[in-house]
């Protein structure tokens, strides 16, 4: 892809997003970088400010057709945007399960539907879905989360091969425990139960600990460049200490002794 290609980059505020967009900027990259709070400007430091909810199909279609007016084309999609929601599963309503999907799963859908023609026209794109290393495996207490992260990355394989004759690439990038805005911003289940107090706590604890203990998201953002320069980007990339050793532990070891070591590292009673 050109130094001077036209990238959108969604949840461009804080994080991977904001770290993505201001360093392909910073490599001459005309750069759009959303955000449901953004005030729009024309060029607010290094990138182009939108304003984009990813719940909204009005949104979306009005974001991209700014982008298209402005720039006469899109050549990337970075699917950032999204939040973390932390509960047991049977303390959360269906209505907080359908929400997190909502942004997670179904805006980022929302995303692609919109530039997937332009892309088409154009015979090449490339999209880069933020997935983790939580749509890899259940994560306790983070399960509706994962499940988001889960479907998100069966679309993007499936789409994959859908878009690969008109020259689009599609792929996911799997991030481990990374310091980012994340961890404030969690979102929690309205009506606990008493039951699951204690132990839900206790691992959120965990959680937020482990990101903030992780890297910063610059290196997130380097893997967004070199997947965009890559001739033939791959499926699946994985970025972060425990994003690499997770998985590959999980195929070594039997289940039952994985899911012990799962247990044990969020301290959950067996």
């Amino acid at each position: 892809m050109d130094n001077d290609a036209v990238v959108l980059v969604t949840g461009a505020s804080s994080g991977f997003g904001a770290a993505t967009a201001k360093l392909l900027a910073s490599r001459g990259m005309r750069v759009f970088g959303t955000s449901r709070r953004a005030e729009e400007t024309k060029n607010d430091g290094p990138f182009t400010r939108l304003r984009l909810d990813v719940r909204s199909a009005e949104s979306v279609e009005t974001c991209v057709a700014r982008v298209l007016a402005s720039a006469g084309r899109i050549d990337a999609l970075v699917n950032n945007a999204g939040y973390t929601f932390a509960s047991a599963v049977e303390e959360a309503s269906i209505e907080e399960a359908k929400a997190q999907m909502e942004t997670n799963f179904f805006g980022a859908a929302r995303m692609m539907r919109a530039v997937l023609p332009i892309m088409r026209r154009q015979r090449g794109g490339r999209i880069v879905n933020m997935t983790s290393l939580a749509g890899l495996l259940g994560v306790p207490f983070h399960a509706y989360y994962s499940a988001s992260k889960f479907a998100l990355e069966g679309l993007s394989e499936g789409l994959r091969q859908e878009v690969r004759c008109f020259g689009i690439h599609v792929s996911c990038i799997e991030p481990g425990d990374f310091k980012t805005g994340v961890t404030a911003g969690r979102a929690q289940a309205k009506e606990g139960i008493d039951a699951y107090a204690g132990i839900r706590d206790r691992a959120i604890g965990i959680m937020k600990d482990s990101e903030q203990a992780g890297p910063d998201p610059s290196g997130v953002a380097e893997l967004v460049a070199r997947i965009l320069a890559a001739r033939r980007p791959k499926l699946r990339y994985r970025v972060g200490a425990d994003a690499r050793w997770v998985p590959r532990l999980r195929r070594l070891m039997p289940e039952f002794l994985f899911e012990a070591a799962l247990r044990r590292n969020y301290r959950i009673p067996s």
